[in-house]
């Protein structure tokens, strides 16, 4: 397994829409094995493959408590089981140091493939309904500071962009 770069806001890469998982290979495997060290390394509890500049759609997460259930989802779908909308303050491995709130439905169900290309369904909620939406985001070219205000979105990328000068 390898540690894979994240990509940080406003990399123009994030904006990526990405493609649909044709074959779940050992190549997509290793693909997953990778992006789960990665998240873990961060640390964080979800991670998107646009993230690590790969333009397809799978993504990992695991919000357990002792970070010992990986979940991966391969060509991700959800669809919304109850529209009342929950605060949640968010943050992102590629918009680091900085949470704030967003809005989502709490209640979905997934379909997707598994690691090994098995279709699978699950219900969501909470926390692993909001981590999901956010990586899902990811996948099509969207970050979560797209929610905040124009004002709020402009300092963010201000302060981003002087961090990476300053490490360049």
């Amino acid at each position: 397994m390898a540690l894979l770069d994240i990509l940080e806001f406003p990399d123009p890469r994030l904006r990526t829409e990405a493609k649909p998982v044709a074959v779940v290979n050992d190549s997509v495997r290793k693909l997953v094995d990778d992006m789960l060290e990665t998240m873990y390394a961060a640390p964080g509890i979800g991670l998107a493959a646009t993230q690590v500049n790969v333009h397809q759609r799978v993504l990992v997460m695991d919000v357990s408590d002792t970070q010992d259930r990986p979940q991966a989802f391969i060509n991700p779908e959800y669809k919304v089981l109850d529209p009342e909308l929950g605060e949640y303050d968010e943050g992102c491995l590629s918009v680091p140091g900085f949470y704030e709130t967003v809005c989502r439905p709490q209640r979905i169900e997934v379909s997707a493939l598994d690691r090994d290309g098995q279709a699978f369904t699950l219900e969501l909620d909470g926390l692993a309904a909001i981590c999901l939406q956010h990586e899902v985001d990811h996948l099509d070219g969207k970050l979560f500071v797209d929610y905040l205000s124009p004002l709020k979105r402009q300092r963010i990328r201000k302060k981003l962009e002087k961090d990476q000068r300053r490490r360049a």
